[in-house]
């Protein structure tokens, strides 16, 4: 039996306010009367949705803003009731739906780790037994008998999921906690996550922005888009169809735009005239460059005046803004002046191994002291694609391919040698 079952989920919401309650009371009356015909535009967050999660199952749900994703978790931990269709949990439930959910602030954090506990059904001396660890955890032990609203919102957020993570129940849902509180914190808590899957089979479902991330901890992820299931299955895919649907959305907007180029800062020393990748295949006006081939660009630059000494920094960053790759002229044996006039700057990546998707181009212009003068990200997009029989064979979540030679031998024979690292094996029975 399925842990949890979601069928046909609906969740209507009334669009727009009335200004008073004396209209809402004429509007309510002669809607019974029969004499009007007023009501509200309605607003669908969740339409038709239908799945089931199996015990030990970890699941992430991904979409965009306003896709639902909430919406769901908070059906799943019984905090809203559907106006259709049902969902059955087998199980009891640890959520942490938000920063401060289920954190009374007038209670201190000890007193909070007790209401929780109680809350799940968990007995006194269970949670007595577990305080340490909770405390601990959260790294709050000189904070822990202070009221939590003097908490700041990554204290809030600490003590909430030390309670969530470290109480015995069936199911864990959490909501972006992820991207609250330090980097330390951060990976201390995925750490926790990736112990509590690999280890104690708890079932999990994870909402969160950072899909690569997601991808690394989840066995299925679940991809909403206007409260729809648009996808269930294999993380990859998920993370795929995710990304490539951010990158068509952000061309739409630069198409709108007229391919304008926007720095994000611009001192007016330097104007960056045209972008250009040289490719022979462009989709929607796009280029297009096969994996492991060689990626040329082309910049071309004007400068009112001499500027001596010039650093420019150039890379390919993915749509979720990290920068998977750049070059610097600072690494160039002689230094660069810039003479008042146009110039054209050609950079060329041979044999370029970022993995199959989306990349925008980022620019960096500085002057000798460092201070930027031109500056911008997503300034013009491209697609990096690869055979699908090829596509199936790259590693799976990553996001740059390791161009490496191998050999492979049992003592005496070589099984299998590849000095091409930019091809496959052929023969990969060893």
């Amino acid at each position: 039996m399925p842990i949890i079952e979601v069928k046909h989920l609906t969740k209507e919401y009334d669009l727009g306010t009335v200004t008073s309650i004396k209209d809402t009371l004429r509007h309510t009356l002669a809607k019974i009367q029969g004499k009007g015909t007023w009501q509200r535009e309605r607003f669908k967050a969740l339409d038709d949705v239908n799945f089931t999660i199996e015990e030990g199952e970890v699941v992430g749900i991904i979409g965009h803003n306003g896709a639902g994703k909430s919406t769901l978790l908070k059906h799943l931990a019984n905090i809203t009731k559907p106006t259709s269709g049902e969902v059955i949990v087998n199980g009891s439930i640890a959520p942490l739906i938000e920063v401060g959910a289920g954190v009374n602030p007038e209670l201190t954090g000890r007193e909070n780790i007790f209401l929780n506990g109680a809350i799940l059904g968990i007995p006194k001396n269970i949670i007595q037994s577990k305080l340490d660890e909770i405390i601990d955890f959260s790294e709050l032990e000189q904070f822990i008998d202070t009221p939590v609203k003097r908490y700041s919102s990554g204290m809030t957020v600490k003590l909430g999921f030390s309670i969530a993570t470290s109480m015995e129940a069936d199911i864990l849902i959490v909501d972006e906690v992820l991207a609250v509180g330090d980097i330390a914190f951060q990976r201390k808590c995925l750490t926790r996550m990736e112990n509590m899957i690999n280890k104690q089979g708890r079932t999990v479902l994870i909402v969160g922005h950072n899909v690569r991330q997601l991808e690394r901890i989840c066995s299925r992820m679940i991809l909403l888009k206007h409260g729809q299931v648009i996808f269930d299955g294999a993380p990859a895919e998920a993370t795929k169809l995710f990304l490539d649907e951010t990158t068509l959305a952000q061309l739409d907007g630069v198409r709108k735009t007229n391919n304008v180029i926007k720095p994000s800062i611009d001192t007016n020393e330097i104007e960056v005239r045209a972008i250009e990748v040289t490719t022979n295949k462009h989709i929607d006006g796009t280029p297009v460059c096969p994996l492991f081939s060689d990626f040329h660009l082309q910049v071309t630059l004007y400068v009112p005046k001499l500027i001596k000494n010039v650093e420019i920094n150039i890379g390919l960053h993915n749509p979720e803004m990290v920068f998977m790759t750049k070059s610097s002229t600072s690494l160039l044996d002689s230094p660069i002046d810039l003479i008042a006039g146009t110039h054209t700057i050609e950079m060329i990546i041979d044999k370029l191994s970022l993995c199959p998707g989306s990349y925008g181009i980022g620019i960096g212009i500085y002057d000798r002291i460092r201070r930027p003068l031109w500056t911008g990200n997503q300034l013009i997009w491209l697609l990096i694609e690869a055979s699908s029989e090829f596509a199936t064979k790259l590693p799976q979540g990553t996001l740059a391919y390791m161009p490496a030679q191998w050999s492979i031998s049992d003592g005496r024979n070589t099984i299998i040698e590849n000095k091409n690292p930019h091809q496959p094996l052929k023969n990969m029975e060893l």
